[in-house]
């Protein structure tokens, strides 16, 4: 073995060489190799003891330990590598995420959010972000639904996001939950009248029940209002006139769903945190809203809701595929906010006292539960 040969070997095992004379070396170490195991085979154990041998020996080990090390090295820079693009890509999905006024992560969230108040009646979710590597977001949250004075957990919601595009929706309903979303324009028929207000009838004093109303014409917001002024009954959703087929909904809850701008600041603060985030505390007020009024600003804030909805269709579409929101918010722009149904909650024998209102055409049966109102 000559002694250029002996240093490229020392070198091969440091980690010395560039790649080209560490592929170069491995094939003649191959060769050697390859040699030797012939010799071997021809010789058998007669050279056992020589200084060949022992060469030998000491080539294999160099060469296994140059091979490791080689391997190791690879390891090591893959996972280095591994972590700063994973370091980085956090870094540009928080930002991705993060801006604007409101943010993109407030933006989606209330979009998720307000699709499902609008499309799933007396359901509403509180949505929680979370921002992962290579541009993924995710959005979590209870599915809840009010009956009588309590909102009951009803399921999980998540949805994800990679590049800004909506990605998986997820909708784990709790075993219990019963999908009773049921109500009828004014000009169809019906079969059978009677059936849930028996069922109303037998339930026990001390309950309270969820009820889908429906009525007798299309009514306007402040006009179904007030007639809930004054019942020992709580309106939690109003089914919309919006030109869809008889099973798919859309509507608003009783509460207002509002949006970033609707809010008046009184006091603002910024605290930075970490490199590129920051926390922003602020303090304001929504518009004021009548308990059995404020008609004109509800329906306004429907409808920018849907034009929101409209805006970022392809969220919308992912957690309602029935909806065509542009038809949608072009037929409620043109022919207004008509209500003909609405989720009541309240006490069982509250509820069933409306079955002598002249405007009640019908009533389907939602979740009952034990008592928990307190008497308005």
């Amino acid at each position: 073995m000559s002694d250029d040969f002996r240093r490229k070997l020392q070198d091969y095992e440091e980690g010395k060489l560039s790649e080209e004379e560490r592929v170069e070396i491995e094939k003649e170490l191959e060769k050697m190799e390859a040699y030797q195991a012939h010799l071997d085979e021809l010789l058998g154990k007669e050279r056992a003891g020589t200084d060949n041998q022992a060469e030998t020996r000491l080539e294999g080990e160099i060469i296994r330990r140059g091979k490791w090390k080689a391997r190791l090295n690879t390891v090591l820079s893959v996972l280095v590598i591994f972590i700063l693009v994973s370091w980085a890509s956090n870094i540009f999905s928080s930002i991705y995420y993060g801006e604007g006024n409101p943010s993109r992560r407030e933006i989606y969230s209330d979009v998720a959010s307000f699709a499902i108040a609008v499309t799933h009646p007396n359901v509403s979710v509180f949505l929680n972000s979370n921002t992962n590597g290579f541009f993924n977001f995710e959005l979590t949250g209870d599915m809840k639904k009010q009956v009588g004075d309590e909102r009951y957990k009803i399921g999980d919601y998540s949805l994800s996001f990679r590049f800004g595009k909506p990605n998986i929706q997820q909708m784990t309903w709790s075993n219990d939950y019963q999908n009773n979303n049921y109500f009828k324009l004014p000009e169809e028929t019906y079969e059978d009248m009677e059936q849930d207000w028996s069922t109303l009838e037998k339930l026990p004093e001390g309950t309270v029940a969820e009820a889908y109303v429906s009525l007798d014409r299309f009514f306007s917001t402040d006009e179904i209002l007030k007639q809930l002024e004054g019942k020992n009954m709580d309106p939690v959703w109003f089914a919309v006139d919006a030109g869809l087929e008889e099973n798919d909904l859309i509507g608003f809850p009783y509460n207002p769903m509002w949006h970033h701008d609707d809010l008046t600041i009184t006091s603002y603060k910024e605290e930075k945190s970490g490199w590129f985030g920051k926390t922003v505390m602020q303090g304001g007020a929504y518009p004021p809203v009548e308990e059995y009024g404020s008609g004109d600003l509800r329906n306004e804030n429907f409808i920018k809701t849907l034009r929101l909805m409209q805006d970022h269709s392809s969220i919308t579409r992912r957690i309602a595929p029935f909806l065509n929101i542009e038809q949608v918010t072009q037929y409620v722009e043109s022919n207004g906010v008509n209500i003909y149904g609405v989720v009541i909650t309240g006490p069982t024998k509250e509820l069933l006292k409306l079955k002598k209102e002249p405007w009640v055409r019908d009533i389907h049966m939602g979740e009952a539960h034990l008592w928990n109102w307190q008497d308005r």
